[in-house]
């Protein structure tokens, strides 16, 4: 079964939610904003998209160029800083069996299936 980290507010998260749904695959949405991140779930989408941390921030959000911006954090802090401001995750995330993809664009969910 995949997963999908999902923002219903966010253009770019309901447009790989619905692209996801094309395909016709057994998934779950996972509303993070709504329920919450585990830091085993951070560590699950790095390590099965073999992104750092830093890679699946959104550097474009106000607390992230506040708080974060030009500063050095290990990967562990990194997690944390995520799990806390749940808001800065990149998204959609689609993780499978193997493997995840950051799915902007929506096509990068074909990435999984193949």
């Amino acid at each position: 079964m995949y997963k999908i980290y999902h923002n219903p507010k966010c253009r770019k998260s309901r447009e790989g939610l619905e692209y996801l749904k094309t395909k016709s695959l057994e998934f779950k949405v996972i509303n993070y904003l709504a329920d919450g991140l585990k830091a085993e779930e951070v560590k699950e989408i790095l390590l099965k998209s073999n992104l750092k941390p830093l890679q699946i921030v959104r550097s474009q959000e106000d607390y992230f160029k506040d708080y974060l911006k030009n500063k050095n954090f290990s990967d562990e802090e990194w997690v944390q800083i995520i799990i806390e401001n749940p808001k800065i995750l990149q998204r959609p995330i689609v993780v499978g069996a193997h493997k995840a993809v950051l799915a902007n664009p929506p096509q990068n969910i074909d990435k999984l299936i193949k």
